[in-house]
């Protein structure tokens, strides 16, 4: 199954927290920040729509203020549940027309992968964007995406994703994501 970006996919991001990254290893912390900057610049050059979301921010901080140049108030959504369709302005911000929902975030053996399987039952083809997500034990976050691929939800990378979005290898769109990889 292909990512599309001719409006029918929508990124993700799932509670990336001040406090939550403080509690993550730093390498693995480090290509998150970098990869989820890459999907939130690339979704902006290519009028892909995000949510983002924040659990309990009041308790766990903000999102990370590295992603912040990139994310627009207005498709914030607070949370307390793990899966993010269980809050209903998450649920009210998607886009239906939009059936591909492409996820990043924290942490992957809760609230990803209880959004993943969620949003996979009520129909929508489902992305995991496995370079894109952390826990903080690496054997939950290895867990967790083998969970989530036997139950059907595609496990892709950041530059499939990106340059599946682009479908081409000329423009300037093309230039400005292939410096954003480098």
């Amino acid at each position: 199954m292909s990512v599309c970006r001719d409006g029918t996919s929508q990124l993700v991001l799932i509670d990336v927290q001040e406090k939550l990254c403080g509690v993550m290893p730093a390498e693995p912390l480090r290509d998150l920040l970098r990869n989820c900057a890459i999907l939130l610049q690339a979704s902006r050059l290519l009028d892909v729509p995000v949510i983002y979301t924040e659990q309990y921010p009041k308790g766990l901080g903000t999102t990370h203020a590295e992603l912040n140049p990139w994310l627009d108030g207005a498709n914030q959504v607070e949370k307390t549940c793990f899966s993010c369709c269980d809050e209903s302005a998450f649920s009210n911000k998607l886009q239906n027309d939009r059936r591909q929902v492409i996820l990043a975030g924290m942490e992957t053996h809760i609230c990803v992968l209880q959004t993943a399987l969620q949003l996979q039952e009520t129909g929508r083809q489902v992305f995991v964007v496995e370079d894109a997500v952390i826990s903080r034990n690496s054997e939950h976050k290895s867990n967790a995406l083998t969970r989530l691929r036997q139950a059907g939800v595609i496990v892709s990378n950041t530059e499939s994703v990106v340059f599946e979005w682009l479908k081409v290898g000329a423009g300037d769109n093309f230039k400005k994501i292939s410096r954003l990889i480098r």
